[in-house]
């Protein structure tokens, strides 16, 4: 089986929805680790033991719904081709390690793509939830109710005094890992971003690139997450990461003022010579695309570029993406082909503002 309908669309439909300071925060992700009390974790499970998990999840809860979140599809991850396993990770419905695995891992992920249940990941079960700009508060609140939902039938490995119990140590007690994904092109510029991570670290938060961990930054795209998950409840956890949240917003806005106060001619070059290249160029490649999509989405969020949609270049984001560039193509691509496709779907993209 494969999850064609998730692949046509480069944006979720979640992420057309507005959300608290979407100027610089992108979305809100709320994750949770879950295994199964009477079962082998899977780093020690044999194959029999994951393909039963597998199928319990599978034949409970395919096709059903929660809330408003409708229709949950079924897939096991060797049915997918290599590109459709790509898109789903480029999408952040899977992650990349659930997409190198193969035998009983699967995923389970409702219509509006704002839920995706991960099975056989690094743990049994692994749950994420989506919202657009800044609202950990909500995501973890209805993370919770499903999380309720689905233990009605699943009885969880949980100690009094430890918590929930994970594969990795660094997960056990909460299980959470809960996380924000920023723009941040002005700190970027600055270079305050780099003064600014070792203090993120120190208060128990790690920032990554725009797919976690070992990840890159493209397009000055950052994802900021708790890394301590014991000896705290998730709220606490959650007023923390919004606390250092709200900062990175304040002093994004600083420095955007300050930019374009002291450069503002040199900012606008910047940023139309941005758009000159996606409009026209005929071959481009992925890190320059991130980068000049970002400056583009600074003017946009700046009021310099007035008739360009904040929404295209979210969609452009993952669109420009190898996953869905060799979906798009309905074949494999060299990656010289991949920058001709991307310059095209570009071009042909902007085309329509709106």
């Amino acid at each position: 089986m494969t999850l064609q309908h998730f692949m046509n669309e480069a944006m979720s439909p979640w992420m057309r929805e507005q959300g608290p300071d979407n100027d610089i925060v992108l979305s809100s992700r709320i994750r949770l680790a879950r295994n199964f009390a009477d079962m082998p974790f899977p780093i020690i499970a044999n194959q029999e033991d994951l393909e039963q998990i597998r199928d319990f999840l599978k034949k409970e809860y395919e096709h059903h719904s929660f809330q408003e979140y409708e229709n949950f599809e079924f897939a096991s991850i060797r049915d997918l081709s290599n590109i459709e396993k790509s898109v789903l990770v480029e999408k952040h419905l899977i992650s990349p390690l659930l997409a190198k695995k193969d035998g009983a891992a699967a995923t389970m992920i409702s219509t509006n793509e704002q839920v995706s249940v991960m099975i056989n990941e690094e743990d049994h079960i692994r749950i994420q939830i989506y919202f657009p700009g800044l609202q950990l508060t909500k995501a973890l609140k209805k993370a919770l109710e499903f999380d309720d939902w689905l233990e009605e039938k699943v009885n969880y490995a949980f100690d009094e005094t430890r918590g929930f119990l994970t594969s990795c140590p660094t997960n056990v007690g909460t299980g959470m890992r809960a996380s924000v994904m920023m723009h941040l092109p002005a700190l970027a510029m600055t270079k305050q971003i780099n003064r600014m991570m070792p203090a993120i670290n120190q208060l128990g938060l790690v920032v990554r690139g725009i797919y976690g961990e070992g990840s890159e930054a493209l397009g000055n795209l950052f994802q900021i997450s708790n890394q301590i998950t014991l000896g705290k409840t998730e709220e606490h956890i959650i007023e923390d990461l919004e606390s250092v949240v709200q900062q990175l917003i304040e002093h994004e806005r600083k420095a955007r003022t300050r930019i374009l106060e002291q450069s503002g001619m040199e900012l606008e070059d910047r940023i139309y010579r941005s758009l000159g290249v996606l409009e026209y160029s005929r071959i481009i490649e992925s890190k320059e695309a991130a980068r000049c999509l970002s400056n583009v989405r600074l003017g946009i969020d700046l009021g310099i570029i007035n008739n360009v949609s904040r929404n295209i270049l979210n969609e452009l984001i993952v669109l420009t993406q190898p996953g869905f560039l060799q979906h798009y193509a309905k074949k494999t691509l060299t990656a010289s082909e991949r920058d001709v496709l991307r310059a095209s779907l570009i071009r042909e993209r902007l085309q329509f503002k709106e």
